[in-house]
């Protein structure tokens, strides 16, 4: 494969990049909407008589469809580019939407208590389909915006545009505040064309930009590629070809590129490092070891900063993988069930002691926690993505500290909802759950670039995005039996009844509390993981580092 030549590639700041970012964020804008569900689905739920668990399972489907297509999505853009995902997520919003406007329009037939079991199996795949949508342009704009940028700016960039996709419920829930106040069919006509739209513009404008070869992480197995030091103008080779295939396997280059002529040479320039003046490199004596089993002081450098490849099978055996992937089946989980519910939440809340109940009293509530939910989404992806890499550069602090603070956001929400008896202050807990949602989402990302490397970033995101599928299941379904079996129960059978104005649970938080019990307790687990990832990880690098001074005492 040709390298591209240098004079060719643009520079950090310039204009495709700047293009591909700032496209990406409008893509990411119309993709989020899974999160403005509980903005329609109290309506929707009311229009058609349906129980909270059926709204929850149709939410789910969402969930499913977002979570569950992650490893396709990224399969194909890792292999094909963002193009393919730009097309199919224009197609799956344009109809999913269309097709749960078209089942609320229609309602109920005269005579019927609710929907069909096949009109309900329906509701759930237009859902899925939404999710879908959504998650193959969003992983279009991630995997062309961390591509198209160096490390030490890609979680800021992809923070900015994963700030789109928990920005979009706000803005679309906002247009349906002001536009269409109380008018759900046209709330969902807007849906449909408003998420649809922005992936025409990113089939045209969305694409990687190559990096310049000093900003490259790794390079495919098998490369004949070895590293150079450039000295006073001559090539000196400091590695032999074992060595050289254990540098790319293992690690990254820490310093920048120098005089690079594509085709010229198959070794990468590298100037000396910034800590090692040229004179203190032996290179007599690192040629005479390039043919040896230890490595050079140069190698050594690169080992210490290690860009793994992991991928497929491999990474399914890694211990790092699972331990990450429950924390965010623990976190996300609640997240969504926070997500999902909060409307049904703030309207248990507003009947409580409320003699004069009307359901369409509580609609500027659930606008209030959506909008409170998504604008603290938008501006977590945004902090944690600058605070992972400030903290990163300036004080060498892994990024898997991140999750000890964002575990213990996630828990602190939970605490305070579970104490909020007065739909007037639910919005602290809302904005709080969003903005530690929103860092869940901001640091991943990363973490999983700098665990098993960029080569196969979005297939090992799309497989770690399945644990909010399952967490999201388990707490939303919990969710949603317990607040029915708070609801009015018919006092001859026995059964919750759900016709129009007789489902609503009348007992504030008592109605949903014990969930939010269960997620303390899972949050509390997801901050002791966390704690212990953290805790490996410092070992890992204090391990390194004696292996590094051991290597320079032998020199």
């Amino acid at each position: 494969m040709p390298t591209p030549n240098p004079t060719s590639i643009p520079g950090h700041f310039s204009l495709p990049r700047i293009r591909t970012l700032l496209v990406s964020l409008l893509v990411a804008l119309g993709a989020g909407t899974n999160y403005v569900y509980s903005a329609y689905a109290p309506q929707m739920g009311h229009r058609l008589n349906l129980s909270h668990t059926q709204l929850n399972l149709i939410a789910l489907g969402g969930n499913v469809g977002v979570y569950s297509t992650g490893p396709v999505w990224g399969k194909i853009v890792d292999a094909r580019g963002p193009r393919i995902l730009m097309v199919a997520s224009f197609a799956l919003l344009l109809l999913g939407y269309s097709g749960i406007r078209l089942v609320y329009d229609v309602g109920l037939k005269y005579g019927q208590s609710t929907i069909s079991t096949f009109t309900f199996c329906l509701l759930t795949l237009f859902g899925c389909m939404t999710g879908a949508g959504g998650n193959s342009a969003l992983t279009g704009g991630i995997n062309s915006t961390a591509k198209s940028f160096p490390e030490r700016l890609r979680a800021s960039t992809t923070g900015i545009v994963l700030s789109g996709f928990g920005l979009s419920a706000f803005l679309f829930s906002s247009i349906a505040h002001f536009a269409f106040p109380g008018d759900t069919s046209s709330f969902l006509l807007v849906l449909s064309l408003g998420t649809a739209l922005p992936e025409v513009v990113g089939y045209f404008f969305i694409r990687p930009i190559p990096l310049p070869a000093s900003e490259q992480r790794h390079v495919p197995e098998g490369s004949a590629e070895a590293i150079s030091y450039h000295e006073n103008s001559s090539q000196t080779r400091l590695l032999g070809s074992e060595d050289t295939q254990l540098i790319f396997d293992q690690a990254s280059p820490t310093t920048h590129a120098v005089d690079y002529s594509p085709g010229e040479t198959s070794a990468l320039e590298l100037s000396p490092p910034r800590s090692i003046s040229p004179p203190q490199i032996n290179t007599s004596r690192h040629r005479s070891q390039s043919n040896g089993r230890s490595l050079s002081l140069a190698g050594r450098i690169l080992l210490h900063e290690k860009s793994p490849n992991i991928y497929g099978w491999k990474l399914w055996c890694t211990f790092e993988f699972w331990l990450i992937f429950s924390i965010l089946l623990l976190l996300s989980g609640t997240g969504i069930m926070y997500i999902n519910n909060v409307g049904s939440m703030s309207q248990a809340l507003f009947a409580h002691n409320n003699p004069t109940y009307d359901e369409n009293g509580a609609v500027p509530w659930q606008a209030a926690q959506v909008s409170a939910i998504s604008i603290m989404n938008c501006l977590g992806r945004i902090i944690i993505g600058l605070l992972s890499d400030f903290a990163k550069h300036h004080y060498e602090t892994p990024r898997c500290y991140s999750l000890m603070l964002v575990s213990l956001l996630v828990l602190i929400s939970q605490i305070l909802a579970s104490q909020i008896d007065d739909v007037r202050f639910l919005w602290q807990a809302s904005s709080l759950l969003g903005l530690a949602y929103g860092s869940i989402f901001g640091t991943y990302p990363t973490l999983c670039i700098e665990l098993f490397g960029m080569p196969h970033f979005s297939e090992n995101w799309g497989y770690i995005s399945l644990a909010p599928m399952v967490g999201g299941n388990v707490f939303s379904l919990a969710f949603g039996k317990n607040l029915d079996a708070h609801g009015p129960k018919d006092a001859k059978l026995g059964e919750v009844m759900v016709m129009s104005g007789e489902r609503q649970c009348l007992e504030g938080k008592a109605c949903y509390v014990d969930t939010l019990y269960l997620t303390i307790a899972g949050c509390f687990l997801a901050f002791l993981l966390s704690v212990y990832a953290c805790w490996r990880d410092r070992q890992k690098h204090t391990y390194h580092s004696l292996d590094l001074d051991d290597e320079d005492e032998e020199d």
